[in-house]
């Protein structure tokens, strides 16, 4: 499997669009005056006490208060805590190889027995704000990197279960007991298979650094909230999460933006620096290379299948629905049954690409074609949760109902992903109504007389419509447009223009410069 990922930049936003086999599967776009992102860690005050739901209302600056639950504290809370007033107390890096641990908070403790309005809290971003919701947060800090993922306050070693062998399941192991610091635990990702120790610690040092940088300065007259770590951009963090062995080609449009993910991709995979191009020319990179054109194709109500089957894609408060539609889909030789299994088979298919592709989160409940075969059932259950599982989002399905409906749930952690793929009609601008055509001849009159009034300027030039400019010069003598020359003794030269709306005109002087 080839993957490519394609970087535009404007003044406005960062998208990014990660290909498989040269169909798009994920994207993502980024503002680029944000405020909060997934992993972000913020110094912050608690604002207020909530008993009734064990939880507690944080000021971010955000126009919603983020929202931290006990559960979210993390065992190693009260450690955190006294690390926090530590450093604001001396003001200097305090290593925490040094810094002793106290026990863990009572799993089913009360929030406010831990925490009081006004106290100063570390907080990271779980979930970006949605909807009308303020971000949701934990103190339960990780700190991911391209092969580690570091957590302070812990000493344990987790593996990626992906990575299956047992030897180096026990390698990797014995390689992270060896080198870690105290009082920081490691999650060890998928992409860390075969790595050198040299490796992990370069990055364990950069990790830890990182951490330990974050509280110098910080004193009781720091500003709140204070973001202390910032995630790396939607771009890096793609490449950082995704790259490995099939990605071919990571096309960027921006030379600054190209820089950085050069020198990142140096740094942590030197081999695949030569991947990272730059797109140098001024056409528009998501026309040249027909993203633009998949994008319209695959957003929007109504998505295309093979063969004239199609998905229906709809989002009500709750939840997302998905309606299977076989269309004009009819295999003559086949029973219903198989060609209900087709077509769901296919959709399946789609539908998992479509979750990514937009990014889809909480329920998504699908609408599949009427099977009654158990089997049939089963294998469309089975295909949807192999597709699912090669998504990095968590997600959970269960089997097909009675009545071919499968439930799913998408974890969502930032804004459901959406491009606009329809074009305001140029002619009613999206109302649905246009003016009588009996009137526009009337309307281009008046305008003439405003403008000979206004500007002054007599020798014009009217361009509209083919038919409305046919019927304006109709009659040689008699013609409306020859009356005008006539009345306002001005020379008006009426020209058609096929690209125009039916009812568009406009009127220009000899400089062709636009005067309505």
């Amino acid at each position: 499997m080839n993957k490519e990922l394609y970087i535009k930049s404007s003044s406005e936003e960062l998208t990014v669009v990660l290909t498989e086999d040269d169909k798009i599967v994920e994207i993502s776009k980024e503002n680029n005056n944000r405020q909060f992102a997934v992993g972000d860690i913020f110094l912050a005050k608690v604002k207020k006490i909530m008993p009734s739901l064990n939880a507690v209302f944080i000021d971010l600056g955000y126009k919603k208060d983020a929202f931290l639950h006990y559960h979210d504290l993390g065992p190693q809370f009260l450690s955190l805590n006294n690390y926090l007033n530590r450093n604001i107390s001396t003001n200097q890096r305090i290593p925490l190889r040094n810094f002793s641990l106290v026990d863990d908070i009572d799993k089913d403790g009360n929030i406010k027995d831990i925490l009081k309005p006004g106290q100063k809290i570390v907080v990271q971003v779980a979930k970006e704000p949605i909807n009308n919701k303020g971000p949701r947060l934990t103190s339960e800090i990780t700190i991911a990197g391209r092969n580690l993922v570091l957590v302070p306050f812990s000493n344990k070693i987790s593996i990626s279960q992906k990575l299956t062998s047992n030897e180096e399941r026990t390698r990797l192991r014995n390689i992270l007991k060896a080198i870690k610091e105290q009082n920081y635990g490691v999650i060890v990702r998928t992409v860390a298979e075969e790595r050198t120790t040299a490796d992990f610690d370069t990055e364990l040092s950069m990790l830890t650094d990182k951490w330990e940088k974050a509280f110098v300065g910080i004193n009781q007259n720091t500003k709140l909230p204070k973001r202390i770590i910032g995630e790396v951009n939607r771009a890096n963090s793609l490449v950082r999460d995704l790259l490995n062995d099939d990605f071919t080609k990571i096309l960027i449009d921006d030379f600054q933006l190209y820089e950085d993910i050069k020198e990142y991709i140096k740094r942590v995979a030197p081999e695949k620096e030569r991947i990272v191009k730059l797109h140098k020319d001024d056409s528009d990179i998501f026309i040249k290379y027909g993203i633009q054109k998949q994008i319209s194709a695959s957003f929007g109500k109504v998505v295309s299948l093979k063969s004239g089957a199609y998905l229906i894609i709809e989002r009500t408060e709750a939840m997302h629905t998905i309606d299977v539609n076989s269309g004009n889909r009819n295999v003559s030789n086949q029973n219903q049954e198989t060609n209900a299994l087709e077509v769901n088979m296919i959709a399946a298919e789609e539908i998992a690409r479509q979750l990514r592709l937009r990014d889809i989160g909480g329920i998504i409940v699908v609408d599949f074609i009427d099977m009654h075969r158990s089997e049939n059932k089963q294998k469309v259950y089975g295909l949807m949760k192999e597709l699912l599982a090669k998504d990095n989002t968590k997600s959970y399905v269960l089997p097909l109902s009675r009545f071919t409906l499968m439930e799913i749930t998408r974890q969502r952690i930032r804004p459901e992903t959406n491009f606009k793929v329809v074009e305001t009609c140029p002619v009613c601008n999206g109302t649905g109504e246009v003016a009588q055509s009996i009137l526009v001849v009337d309307e281009i009159e008046n305008n003439l007389k405003y403008i000979i009034h206004k500007t002054g300027v007599k020798n014009l030039v009217l361009k509209t419509h083919p038919f409305i400019a046919a019927y304006l010069k109709k009659g040689l003598l008699s013609s409306i447009a020859g009356k005008w020359k006539k009345q306002y003794k001005c020379l008006i030269k009426v020209l058609s223009d096929e690209s125009y709306s039916f009812l568009e005109y406009h009127f220009f002087d000899q400089e062709k410069k636009q005067l309505f």
